[in-house]
């Protein structure tokens, strides 16, 4: 995972080669708190597959790059 500061920044770093995928750094955040908000609860068991693919599919994260194995 890389954080570049703007678009421009990215394609620059690119040099002409393909992205994997861009998110804005609001939706990162926005997965990390789906993500891990409840590791530390004493009741915490890990998620299904397909528990796992509706947080990135509720936060608009589609696509074959955020398909989970299995899924």
């Amino acid at each position: 995972m890389n954080l570049f500061r703007s678009e421009e920044h990215v394609d620059r770093w690119l040099r002409g080669r393909t992205p994997g995928a861009t998110i804005p750094v609001a939706t990162l955040a926005a997965l990390a708190e789906a993500w891990w908000s409840t590791r530390l609860s004493p009741d915490w068991r890990p998620r299904t597959r397909s528990e796992s693919q509706a947080i990135l599919e509720g936060l608009g994260l589609t696509g074959a790059f955020w398909r989970l194995p299995g899924t």
